[in-house]
């Protein structure tokens, strides 16, 4: 079993003041597979200061100077890529190829989308005679989740480093390998000590520590709807900057126009490809009603074919979920589905054929569902799709939008219809006809799917402050 018990604050490996072990298990074998130290309020009080004292020199570095690290960050990121999938895949459940290659490769991209965007970057402009000014905002805290841990942890770091600001970082307890693997990138890369701090904790010990701290000058977080909520709350006394990517219940709308077989793989594929642990997965797929039993067969022979099995063997299945919890919860939301009258057509309740151990859920499909049944409306995280049927162009946007999320949404059909409705779904990303996500792009969305942006130029400029320096110029 790996040991984690130490945090990594001001470019050093120290001992928690007061944590306690906390067994991070791998969702394959329900056993142990490593240990960490869930950190203290004084341990957070530690990396507070020194990530505040480090400010005071890193935010007037040059921009150049702050492109060299990025790219020593980047060739050390590559070096150590092997060992942070193997991470993942035994405390989260990716298959090990979708950990090599979709999980630890999106770092790559988030490192290099950073470093593009840095190079681009206008920090000043002219006004009159007067000069507006873009600073780094000072502090962050960076909470991240387990279910793409080095997409979120990246995309975070990359731009906040680029901006100029230190950081402290609180991995999930459920997922933190990878985030200590990154921590011995980020010394390995010469990040100046108290720049980059890893507090290992929970989200009510180190997460409300870092999240009330007054040295904190900005959150990222990345999360449920009702975490976010509560870091929101917390951080409210100290009013700092909160930047939420919380849940997501994404629809995917199959126009008349579109070919069937493309939106129904496209659609599954986004679903399936982590066993549904995806914010932006389209679990809700929207069809004409004329074409639902022809779209309902293509996406059953998808669902039956797709195979569960051992993460750390290479292959195209898919994995487990998280832990038991998780698997807890989608096992009732398959039961509500039913009860609630919703035709199970392939999958259904209980464990994949032939598997007696660990938290792997059916590949399930259902089909005859009304978006207000619970199935449509709860965030179901796991590998569960549900098709629902529409009678015209403005019912199919009435229910995409018909969601308390707007974190994205898919999009088939044919060029004039693409024009009528992605315009009118409120998400903040409309992936059209198998459009895939980019680092460039801005990421994030509306109503209770947070709030800010991330990747590229957009999540560069969240870690800064606006100043107008007035008059300068006269």
């Amino acid at each position: 079993m790996r040991s984690y018990l130490k945090h990594y604050i001001d470019g050093a490996w120290v001992e928690s003041e007061g944590g306690t072990r906390h067994d991070v298990i791998n969702p394959a074998t329900e056993e142990p597979t490593a240990e960490i130290t869930l950190g203290t309020a004084a341990d957070v009080d530690k990396a507070a200061k020194a990530a505040a004292r480090a400010f005071e020199t890193f935010s007037r570095t040059s921009v150049d100077e702050r492109i060299a690290l990025l790219e020593r960050v980047l060739e050390a990121y590559k070096a150590r890529a092997g060992d942070m999938a193997e991470a993942i895949s035994l405390e989260m459940g990716a298959p090990v190829s979708l950990a090599r290659t979709a999980q630890v490769g999106s770092g790559i991209g988030h490192l290099m989308s950073a470093i593009r965007a840095l190079r681009e970057f206008s920090f000043e402009e002219t006004i009159g005679n007067s000069l507006v000014v873009h600073e780094p905002i000072g502090v962050v805290a960076m909470i991240t989740p387990w279910n793409w841990p080095l997409n979120q942890i990246v995309s975070k770091v990359a731009p906040a480093l680029a901006a100029g600001c230190t950081m402290i970082l609180k991995p999930s307890e459920e997922a933190p390998g990878c985030a200590v693997i990154f921590a011995e990138v980020m010394d390995a890369a010469g990040v100046p000590a108290g720049v980059f701090n890893l507090v290992n904790g929970d989200g009510p010990g180190v997460g409300t520590a870092l999240s009330t701290h007054k040295l904190v000058d900005m959150v990222s977080f990345t999360g449920s709807t009702r975490a976010g909520v509560l870091v929101a709350k917390n951080a409210a006394d100290t009013v700092k900057r909160v930047h939420q990517e919380l849940g997501g219940k994404s629809p995917s709308v199959m126009l008349d126009s579109a070919d069937p077989a493309a939106a129904v793989k496209g659609t599954l594929f986004s679903v399936l490809m982590n066993s549904g642990q995806s914010c932006i997965a389209p679990a809700r797929l929207l069809v004409p009603e004329s074409r639902a039993a022809e779209v309902t067969a293509i996406a059953a022979e998808v669902m039956r074919a797709t195979q569960a099995g051992d993460p750390a063997e290479e292959g195209r299945h898919i994995g487990p979920v998280v832990n038991k919890a998780q698997w807890d919860k989608i096992q009732g939301l398959i039961a509500k589905g039913m009860e609630e009258g919703a035709t199970l057509e392939t999958g259904g309740p209980g464990r994949p054929d032939g598997i007696e151990t660990g938290y792997f859920v059916k590949p399930t499909l259902f089909s005859g569902v009304t978006n207000d049944m619970t199935i449509a409306r709860e965030e179901i995280f796991g590998p569960v799709v549900t098709i629902i049927p529409y009678k015209d162009e403005e019912d199919a946007i009435r229910i995409a939008n018909d969601t308390d999320y707007g974190l994205s949404a898919v999009l088939f059909g044919d060029a004039d219809g693409v024009r009528r409705v992605a315009p009118r779904l409120r998400a903040g990303m409309v992936y059209v006809n198998g459009g895939q996500p980019s680092p460039d792009l801005p990421f994030g969305g509306y109503k209770q799917s947070g709030n800010g942006r991330e990747h590229g130029k957009f999540g560069l400029a969240e870690f800064m402050e606006v100043k107008s320096l007035v008059g300068a110029l006269a």
